[in-house]
């Protein structure tokens, strides 16, 4: 079989830029690595492929792209309930831009000129996350979970409010499940960051950067209940600190 085919590959990267050269360095190295790739030269052509099925792991996303730009791309892929982890890929230096990718939903934001090892070992950790949370068990080994107006299903990974579906994204599933789970306590920022992106993985300016990556992924939900139910308010934030999910008998 094919070392590049993503039937025998260590992982399947998609890379939009608009850069040939760097397209074909980047794609090259990643075969020469193990992975299977393709490459796209705008936003457009990148999500015509994802939504013909998206077939990706990761995506390499170039910030700055004429046409559409990254952040464009991610937002769409998103309304589009199209979760696979993004990495922006860009040579500018700023945390504002960087706070944007998060806040957008990335997972990660480097600079192009560091090195291939530095993005593989990225690459890496992002994978590994995304496989242990795609196979996190329901509690009590229970399908399907009913929390108040709340229904869980684990098998399909896909959540009902009062019987109406909410199209959480895998990640977003996750997120409210880990909060339903540990409804009698407060849970941490990082303990939302790590179950979205893997423990001890940091990506943004250090604190800073994972919560706000964590209250983008809370806005997005709470958004998306609101959408069904505009009286939604079982995710209630405690500043500095992270969220608790409060059933109907709290006040």
């Amino acid at each position: 079989m094919d070392p590049a085919s993503p039937q025998s590959a260590r992982g399947h990267i998609l890379i939009v830029d608009d850069d040939e050269l760097f397209r074909e360095s980047v794609s090259t190295n990643l075969v020469e690595a193990g992975f299977s790739t393709n490459a796209f030269p705008d936003g457009h052509t990148a999500i015509q492929h994802l939504m013909g099925g998206p077939d990706g792991d990761i995506v390499l996303l170039d910030w700055k792209m004429p046409g559409m730009t990254g952040i464009e791309v991610l937002q769409r892929l998103r309304s589009e309930n199209i979760d696979i982890p993004v990495i922006f890929l860009t040579v500018l230096n700023d945390q504002i831009y960087e706070e944007a990718g998060l806040l957008g939903g990335a997972v990660d934001f480097i600079e192009k000129s560091r090195s291939f090892s530095i993005l593989l070992k990225r690459i890496e950790l992002i994978l590994t996350a995304h496989k242990v949370r795609t196979a996190r068990p329901p509690p009590n080994n229970q399908n399907v979970v009913e929390t108040g107006a709340l229904t869980l299903r684990y098998d399909s990974r896909r959540a009902a409010w009062n019987q109406s579906n909410i199209g959480l994204t895998l990640t977003e599933f996750n997120i409210v499940a880990y909060l339903t789970e540990n409804a009698d306590r407060d849970v941490s920022y990082r303990e939302i960051y790590d179950i979205v992106h893997g423990e001890g993985f940091v990506a943004g300016d250090g604190e800073i950067g994972y919560r706000t990556n964590v209250r983008a992924f809370i806005k997005r939900i709470r958004q998306k209940f609101r959408d069904v139910d505009p009286e939604f308010s079982h995710i209630k934030n405690y500043p500095g600190f992270g969220y608790r999910w409060r059933d109907g008998s709290e006040h």
